[in-house]
């Protein structure tokens, strides 16, 4: 061999070994969305979708996980069942996320339970924009709660209806799993506080149908109305009843979007009605979590205004994050376990619980009121 083989030789064999010394490329942690972006329920999506991106810009600006960037990866559902179980197949498929978050709807992510799809794949979900039963009992061995459930809220707007005196009764519900679970738990709520459950009317889900609902209602003259609904049928039915000459104290669990229904059916119409908070004020700057919140979107230059759907997306994303971090190496196996181990853990002003018995999270619930201006206030 000559001189110049044996040095060229030489300086291979030198990089070699200078690149095993080197630490491992980071690489993309990938996460997957699957949730609706058109349809009745775009809303609700974008601002969970919002929520999520500003926490991991946080993140992200400050290094990643270990030096590894947080990568959002998301898929249209339209609200639509089947689209759900396509799209949640199609991403953990194609893109390996090692963890989904910010799922929507009851009957979405219980068709994805009933398929096993999370199951078969072995990967977490956290966050999932439903307080619903059937995704809570028995205890979902891959879902991960960051909401209050809807019984809890059903029982927050009781316990508020009771001490106002207000004994007549009535129940708005989508016709769908997640209003079904809404109306058992105002049934057993109102025979156990002595109120008069006076009427019970349903709407399709996906539309704003509620024309026959706001006669039927209208009709048991209630003096109280429960709303099992979304933002869209939530305005088109107190438009409605309001129309209609009824003056019942009217409030709606969380996934009605107050200010949105203002804004749809103009303030005098919305003025009064309640809406169940499963997360605190979104603007506060007295709340650490909302602080930072109104911080990350500034960050990612982000024009729209801090909400509750944002905020709760928000919420959804610190969690996930806390498990990658706690997980070490993020692969869904290991990022199960360390959701599973979280124990109790103060996200800045929610506080949320888990253990292989308890995948329910956070119990927060409050209720605010929109005002003249359409604006809520608590």
């Amino acid at each position: 061999m000559t001189g110049t083989k044996r040095i060229f030789r030489a300086a291979l064999v030198g990089l070699a070994l200078s690149a095993a010394a080197l630490p491992s490329l980071a690489a993309d942690i990938v996460i997957g969305q699957v949730a609706p972006f058109t349809g009745t329920l775009a809303p609700t999506g974008k601002g969970v979708n919002l929520g999520i991106q500003a926490y991991f810009g946080r993140v992200n600006a400050t290094g990643g996980i270990r030096g590894n960037k947080l990568k959002l990866v998301s898929r249209d559902d339209g609200y639509k069942v089947p689209e759900t179980l396509k799209q949640t197949a199609e991403l953990i498929d194609k893109e390996q996320p090692v963890a989904l978050v910010g799922l929507v709807g009851t009957g979405n992510v219980a068709a994805v339970l009933k398929e096993g799809l999370l199951e078969k794949a072995g990967i977490p979900l956290v966050g999932v924009r439903s307080g619903a039963m059937v995704l809570r009992d028995p205890v979902p061995t891959h879902i991960f709660h960051t909401r209050a459930s809807y019984a809890a809220e059903v029982n927050t707007i009781v316990r508020q209806m009771q001490s106002m005196g207000l004994k007549r009764i009535a129940v708005l519900y989508q016709d769908d799993p997640f209003g079904e679970d809404g109306l058992t738990a105002a049934r057993k709520a109102l025979a156990e506080s002595g109120m008069e459950l006076v009427a019970a009317a349903g709407y399709k889900k996906g539309t704003t149908e509620v024309d026959e609902a706001v006669k039927a209602i209208q009709a048991a003259d209630p003096n109280g109305i429960i709303m099992v609904s979304n933002t869209a049928a939530s305005a088109a039915f107190a438009k409605g009843i309001r129309d209609a000459g009824s003056f019942a104290l009217m409030i709606a669990v969380s996934v009605t979007a107050g200010p949105q229904v203002a804004e749809k059916i103009g303030n005098t119409a919305a003025h009064g009605l309640g809406i169940v908070q499963v997360v605190p004020k979104p603007e506060s700057q007295a709340i650490a979590i909302s602080r930072d919140l109104n911080e990350d979107l500034k960050r990612i230059g982000a024009t729209e205004a801090p909400d509750h759907t944002i905020l709760e997306g928000y919420l959804m994303a610190k969690v996930l994050v806390e498990g990658i971090r706690r997980a070490g190496e993020p692969t869904r196996p290991r990022i199960l376990a360390a959701l599973n181990s979280l124990g109790t853990y103060d996200a800045g002003g929610v506080t949320l619980r888990y253990s292989d018995a308890n995948h329910d999270g956070s119990e927060y619930t409050d209720i605010s009121i929109l005002d003249r201006n359409g604006r809520l206030l608590r």
